[in-house]
Protein backbone atom coordinates (compact mmCIF):
# COMPACT_ATOMS: atom_id res chain seq x y z
CA UNK A 1 0.00 0.00 0.00
CA UNK A 2 1.37 3.47 -0.92
CA UNK A 3 1.88 5.88 1.56
CA UNK A 4 2.74 8.96 1.80
CA UNK A 5 2.73 10.30 5.40
CA UNK A 6 3.49 14.70 5.78
CA UNK A 7 4.03 15.84 9.20
CA UNK A 8 6.05 18.77 11.51
CA UNK A 9 2.93 21.40 9.79
CA UNK A 10 1.51 23.88 12.45
CA UNK A 11 1.67 27.85 13.75
CA UNK A 12 4.15 29.48 13.58
CA UNK A 13 4.98 33.73 13.91
CA UNK A 14 6.10 35.23 10.88
CA UNK A 15 10.35 34.88 10.99
CA UNK A 16 9.94 31.78 12.71
CA UNK A 17 10.51 28.17 10.99
CA UNK A 18 9.42 24.56 10.53
CA UNK A 19 10.72 21.54 9.52
CA UNK A 20 8.72 19.48 7.29
CA UNK A 21 8.63 15.62 6.89
CA UNK A 22 7.65 13.39 4.12
CA UNK A 23 7.87 9.86 4.86
CA UNK A 24 7.02 7.38 2.29
CA UNK A 25 6.75 3.52 2.24
CA UNK A 26 4.82 1.04 -0.21
CA UNK A 27 6.92 1.97 -3.41
CA UNK A 28 10.65 2.50 -4.62
CA UNK A 29 11.16 5.41 -2.74
CA UNK A 30 14.89 6.09 -4.14
CA UNK A 31 13.68 6.04 -8.07
CA UNK A 32 11.22 8.61 -7.77
CA UNK A 33 11.40 12.56 -7.76
CA UNK A 34 9.46 14.17 -4.77
CA UNK A 35 8.14 17.44 -4.62
CA UNK A 36 6.85 19.78 -2.29
CA UNK A 37 3.62 21.42 -3.56
CA UNK A 38 1.30 24.09 -0.92
CA UNK A 39 -2.29 25.56 -1.87
CA UNK A 40 -3.44 28.32 -0.28
CA UNK A 41 -7.25 28.66 1.01
CA UNK A 42 -8.81 29.79 -2.90
CA UNK A 43 -5.38 29.47 -4.56
CA UNK A 44 -4.50 27.08 -7.16
CA UNK A 45 -2.10 23.83 -5.65
CA UNK A 46 1.62 24.86 -6.37
CA UNK A 47 4.91 23.30 -6.88
CA UNK A 48 7.27 25.09 -4.28
CA UNK A 49 10.11 22.64 -4.17
CA UNK A 50 11.58 19.25 -5.66
CA UNK A 51 14.41 16.90 -5.48
CA UNK A 52 15.40 13.85 -7.83
CA UNK A 53 16.68 10.74 -7.41
CA UNK A 54 19.71 9.93 -8.08
CA UNK A 55 21.69 12.92 -7.95
CA UNK A 56 19.33 15.00 -5.69
CA UNK A 57 19.10 17.63 -8.14
CA UNK A 58 16.82 20.61 -6.47
CA UNK A 59 14.55 22.79 -7.77
CA UNK A 60 12.54 26.17 -5.99
CA UNK A 61 9.99 28.03 -6.52
CA UNK A 62 10.89 32.13 -7.05
CA UNK A 63 8.84 32.95 -4.16
CA UNK A 64 10.31 30.57 -1.53
CA UNK A 65 14.25 30.49 -2.80
CA UNK A 66 16.52 31.15 0.19
CA UNK A 67 14.44 30.13 2.43
CA UNK A 68 13.29 26.95 1.85
CA UNK A 69 15.45 24.06 1.44
CA UNK A 70 14.34 20.25 0.18
CA UNK A 71 16.59 17.24 1.24
CA UNK A 72 16.08 13.57 0.88
CA UNK A 73 17.11 10.62 2.92
CA UNK A 74 16.49 7.34 1.20
CA UNK A 75 18.17 5.11 3.57
CA UNK A 76 14.87 6.70 6.40
CA UNK A 77 12.45 6.67 2.44
CA UNK A 78 11.94 10.65 4.02
CA UNK A 79 11.91 14.09 2.16
CA UNK A 80 12.30 17.28 4.55
CA UNK A 81 11.09 20.53 3.86
CA UNK A 82 13.23 23.29 6.12
CA UNK A 83 11.31 26.05 5.88
CA UNK A 84 12.94 29.19 7.46
CA UNK A 85 12.11 32.95 7.27
CA UNK A 86 7.98 32.51 6.94
CA UNK A 87 5.55 34.76 5.77
CA UNK A 88 1.90 34.61 6.17
CA UNK A 89 1.83 34.80 2.64
CA UNK A 90 3.38 30.80 3.31
CA UNK A 91 0.10 30.00 5.02
CA UNK A 92 -1.02 26.44 3.11
CA UNK A 93 -1.50 23.07 2.98
CA UNK A 94 1.47 21.69 1.98
CA UNK A 95 1.99 18.20 0.34
CA UNK A 96 4.04 15.94 -0.42
CA UNK A 97 4.55 14.27 -4.04
CA UNK A 98 6.24 11.31 -5.53
CA UNK A 99 6.55 10.65 -9.12
CA UNK A 100 8.31 9.42 -12.09
CA UNK A 101 7.38 8.55 -15.81
CA UNK A 102 4.73 6.09 -14.55
CA UNK A 103 3.95 6.83 -10.71
CA UNK A 104 2.25 9.76 -9.03
CA UNK A 105 1.43 9.63 -5.61
CA UNK A 106 -0.05 12.17 -3.48
CA UNK A 107 0.06 12.84 0.69
CA UNK A 108 -2.71 13.96 2.61
CA UNK A 109 -1.01 17.36 3.62
CA UNK A 110 0.01 19.22 7.00
CA UNK A 111 -1.40 22.78 7.25
CA UNK A 112 1.46 25.61 8.21
CA UNK A 113 0.08 28.51 9.75
CA UNK A 114 2.06 31.96 9.90
CA UNK A 115 0.72 34.82 12.28
CA UNK A 116 1.74 38.09 11.60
Amino acid sequence: QVQLVESGGGLVHAGGSLRLSCAASGFTFSSHTINWYRQAPGKQRELVAGITSPGDSTNYADSVKGRFTISRDNAKNTVYLQINSLKPEDTAVYYCNAKTYYTNFWGQGTQVTVSS
